[in-house]
């Protein structure tokens, strides 16, 4: 029996895999492995780019037929549901014997089914050894209508990144403060929004401030964004991140990037930073250390790879 209430499945694109391990070490405190992740940890699908699904369990066993009896005792009474087969990996189970093991739930159910429109979804997996059942919680991908924001930038990150960096640097906490340092239109604040997250951002360009509070505001998010130096920035926050000029379409010097970083320094105790650079000696400079790193590749017309660091105070 596991005693773990939740099992995660990923999906994710090879250039990917670091960045989503590097997530789940801060939303989980585990890294998934092979696309599976086992926890007690409670989150949202729709609030990470990775994150497949979720399945809520109610029953496990070793044994099948054990489960079958441990469904049955649980007295589930509900109309218009629908079960599906989650594989995972290392499951070798054939495709029949997985239909037959459905029907064998689903007629452990009192109600009739509706694979079509159905009101809730159970989920039944075989890892690890361990049949599990429970409610199936799939990513909504409601996100993706952040694509449709008026205000573009093209050299801005992808919203899976955007996510993940929110999820990094809030370490699954909604009651945590965070600042977006360069905004830019707001990419990553529109992801903490969206998650629940509290952030606010600024930016030096008082254009792309107004981009990203346009942008905000066209998906009802309420958010504050600053026309400001970051100098100029006085309040305390949780965690900060900063996605520095790449000096592909942003030029910035490297007293610029300097600059960003002994500012930010100032108001914060932690960095999710996004450079193409190395930032070893910068991060240390500004009394930093390097708590976790990570790449991540680009492909397309402009290939180079992002490098992404977690950086904590010193002492």
């Amino acid at each position: 029996m596991r005693s773990s209430q939740y099992l995660y499945t990923f999906r994710y694109e090879i250039t990917e895999s670091e960045l989503c391990k590097l997530e789940s070490r801060y939303l989980f405190h585990q890294e998934e492995k092979n696309k599976v992740l086992v926890s007690d940890i409670k989150t949202e699908p729709s609030n990470s780019a990775f994150i497949k699904g979720r399945l809520n369990i109610i029953s496990s066993s070793h044994d099948f037929a054990t489960l079958i009896l441990e469904i049955k005792k649980e007295g589930i009474c509900h109309e218009g549901f629908k079960i599906e087969y989650l594989v995972v990996d290392g499951d070798t189970t054939a495709y029949s014997d997985r239909l037959e093991k459905l029907m064998d739930i689903g007629y452990s159910i009192e109600g009739i089914p509706d694979y079509y429109k159905p009101t809730i979804t159970y989920g039944l997996c075989y890892f690890d050894n361990i049949w599990s059942f429970g409610i199936l919680i799939k990513n909504n991908f409601e996100w993706f209508k952040h694509k449709q924001k008026p205000y573009s930038y093209s050299n801005s990150i992808s919203m899976p990144i955007a996510k993940a960096l929110v999820n990094i640097a809030a370490k699954a906490d909604k009651k945590s403060k965070l600042l977006d340092a360069c905004c830019g239109v707001g990419t990553i604040m529109l992801e903490a929004c969206f998650a629940g997250n509290h952030i606010e951002g600024c930016d030096i360009n008082w254009k792309l401030c107004e981009n990203a509070r346009e942008n905000l505001s066209y998906f009802n998010y309420t958010a504050n964004v600053y026309h400001s130096d970051i100098i100029d920035i006085h309040m305390r926050y949780d965690a900060a991140i900063i996605d520095l000029p790449y000096n592909l379409s942003s030029r910035a010097t490297d007293q610029d990037i300097a600059h960003i970083m002994e500012s930010v320094a100032e108001i914060t105790d932690r960095l999710v930073i996004v450079s193409t650079s190395d930032m070893t000696n910068l991060i240390s400079k500004v009394g930093f250390r390097i708590a976790d790193h990570c790449s991540v590749p680009k492909s397309g017309k402009t290939k180079f790879t992002r490098q992404i660091w977690v950086c904590e105070r010193i002492g």
